[in-house]
């Protein structure tokens, strides 16, 4: 009987609970492409054979791994947390993409995957064009995949960064996050509601739109989008297609807000009152900045020439949509003024609240940089003086400083990578250092002729969208959750 290395076998038992939860995330993945198929099915679109096909191929992987890992017990190590977020999201994003390759676009393999990836970190970038004419169930599928990332993303925010220490997310440890060395399971009570509420705030975006004029599809796909703070529209125009019809622009803006603030606060509220929202610093926060930047962009609009009540609706609706990193347009606000794309670039590094749907580098973090300044300034006058730090009127850690700080460093030092390899690349100034940052903010859209509201990433050379497409993953996990991983102190013993 052949004896098996100690070495492997430990390797075995670290890695059998991450495939057994990676299986289980392909099978729901699997779930969500009999959607598109029945509609496409209902239709007599050949496009079914891509999903009939890519369902086989995803079910199929998926009872391979389960089968491979039964009986396994699911207790996770931190090491293995760290394993999981990632290849959870890469795995779901490769195998999402088989339909984009298989179905109508026929897309190659490399925008296949930059399309999924877009989708299920919830960007919004697309190299699609015509978007208007591709199936129903394709344009359904966008939508899914979108709302799929959404629902991950709050999971992962509120569940797993706080446990993992990242970038200082242990400030908003909850009692789902209380967590000791394994993963515990009164940690999926408050996803769940967390879900719940996600589920219900798309089923009223839903309806709200079908109500104000849209399409039974689009009412589904732009609900879904905005609810995850995506992007992805039903029109190579995005909401331009909207833009004389100012309701469905403010019902966009407003759900596009609620998938930016923090969905445990959504579960506060409605258990015991909804000031709580307001009392959160955070909150303050992003709506206090969004009320500044649109009244005064409206302003700057109004003087050059613009009726108040359309510039206020379009400076709203694409300052929110940049904000809360969903990436609508409904207009080529480039073409406002050097201001206000000035202003729209700065937009694109804030990001909404942590335990959102949002990416960026989320408006908590620049709330403590500005404590930490004033605190520093304090110091330079009263050396020996001490200065409590508070935010949301608990004590800052140093713990949490340390993780805002790093990850600060590492997100910047990241677009300035990545900026110089689109630069090298052959890209412009401003599509290079857009497109890094809007990859790695989850934005969408970039700047410049290219890249920019009125363009697509579909230009741009392969090696290029794989730059993109590791910003993408970089940013939505919160870039120290991949780096963690090429560190040889990880993997040793």
């Amino acid at each position: 009987m052949a004896v098996i290395h100690p070495r492997i076998m430990r390797s075995l038992a670290v890695s059998a609970p991450v495939v057994r939860i990676l299986a289980v995330l392909l099978l729901v993945l699997a779930v969500l492409m009999v959607v598109p198929l029945i509609v496409l099915t209902l239709e007599g679109d050949p496009d079914r054979m891509a999903f009939l096909l890519s369902i086989a191929v995803v079910a199929g992987a998926a009872l391979t791994m389960l089968l491979i890992t039964r009986g396994v017990e699911i207790l996770l190590r931190p090491r293995q947390m760290f394993i999981l977020t990632t290849l959870s999201w890469v795995l779901v994003s490769a195998c999402a993409s088989l339909p984009l390759i298989l179905g109508a676009p026929q897309l190659s393999f490399t925008d296949a995957v930059f399309e999924s990836i877009s989708a299920i970190t919830t960007t919004g970038s697309t190299v699609l064009v015509g978007i208007d004419d591709l199936s129903d169930g394709l344009k359904l599928w966008r939508g899914l995949m979108q709302w799929l990332g959404g629902i991950g993303i709050i999971v992962m925010a509120i569940a797993i960064l706080p446990f993992l220490k990242v970038g200082g997310m242990r400030l908003f440890q909850t009692e789902s996050s209380d967590w000791s060395d394994k993963v515990l399971p009164r940690a999926g009570g408050i996803a769940k509601a967390s879900g719940a509420i996600y589920l219900g705030g798309t089923l009223l975006a839903m309806l709200t739109y079908w109500l104000a004029g849209m399409t039974p599809l689009d009412a589904v796909v732009h609900a879904m989008s905005s609810m995850a703070t995506g992007g992805f529209a039903n029109s190579d125009a995005s909401f331009g297609v909207y833009q004389d019809r100012p309701l469905i622009l403010w019902l966009a803006s407003f759900f596009m807000l609620c998938g930016a603030l923090p969905f445990v606060l959504f579960i506060r509220a409605l258990r015991d009152t909804p000031q709580v929202l307001w009392q959160d610093q955070q909150v303050r926060g992003l709506l206090s900045l969004l009320l500044v930047v649109i009244l005064g962009l409206t302003l700057y609009r109004v003087v050059g020439g613009v009726a108040f009540f359309e510039a206020l609706t379009q400076v709203a609706f694409n300052v929110i949509s940049v904000v809360t990193t969903t990436g609508y347009a409904s207009d080529d606000y480039t073409q406002w003024g050097p201001l206000i794309v000035a202003a729209f670039f700065y937009l694109t590094f804030v990001g909404g609240c942590s335990g959102s749907t949002s990416g960026g580098m989320k408006i908590f973090r620049f709330q403590i940089g500005a404590i930490m300044l004033f605190t520093q300034l304090r110091h330079l006058v009263h050396a020996q003086g001490v200065f409590a730090q508070r935010y949301n009127g608990n004590p800052l850690s140093d713990e949490v400083v340390r993780g805002v700080i790093a990850f600060s460093f590492f997100f910047f030092l990241t677009i300035a990578g990545l900026a110089l390899g689109l630069a090298l690349l052959g890209l412009d100034l401003v599509t290079a250092l857009s497109g890094a940052a809007t990859a790695v903010a989850n934005v969408g859209p970039g700047l410049g002729p290219i890249i920019g509201p009125a363009g697509n990433f579909a230009p741009l050379p392969d090696a290029a969208k794989w730059l993109l497409s590791l910003g993408m993953l970089m940013g939505r996990l919160e870039i120290l959750t991949v780096l963690v991983l090429l560190t040889p102190t990880f993997w040793r013993k």
